[in-house]
């Protein structure tokens, strides 16, 4: 991978999510030791962090849950290696999860800060903020 900048690596990784981009793909833009920390929300309540391997392996299954993922960044900012971008993010599901059924769309207002080191992600803190029907974000 050549050497970018970290905002054009952060985009790179989410336009590569957005064109449903498998471990090979999406894996090009994360360090070895990359980490994912999900603050809680409405589909994993808990919260949770995952590795690479993990993040990787959720990016092939995605497939099988959504399509047409989009992510229209409202707002980016940049500080030395740190990129925190603003996005409203939809996909179709295709199978049923708890408040939605397969064919419809989900939507989320969601805001992720990125680590970037040497040219690859390092670290993602992602907030999500789920619509449900009513419109209400959870």
């Amino acid at each position: 991978m050549t050497e970018q900048t970290p905002l054009t690596c952060a985009l790179g990784f989410i336009r590569a999510l957005e064109a449903g981009g498998g471990a090979g793909e999406v894996g090009t833009f994360l360090a070895d030791d990359f980490t994912l920390v999900e603050a809680p929300h409405l589909l994993a309540p808990e919260g949770s962090t995952r590795g690479r391997d993990q993040v990787m392996a959720g990016a092939d299954q995605s497939r099988h849950v959504v399509s047409g993922q989009r992510f229209d960044v409202r707002r980016s900012t940049c500080e030395g290696n740190r990129v925190v971008l603003e996005m409203d993010w939809s996909a179709t599901l295709l199978m049923d999860l708890r408040y939605w059924d397969a064919g419809e769309t989900i939507r989320a207002r969601t805001t992720s800060v990125f680590e970037v080191r040497d040219g690859r992600i390092s670290s993602q803190d992602s907030y999500d903020c789920y619509f449900t029907g009513d419109a209400a974000a959870v």
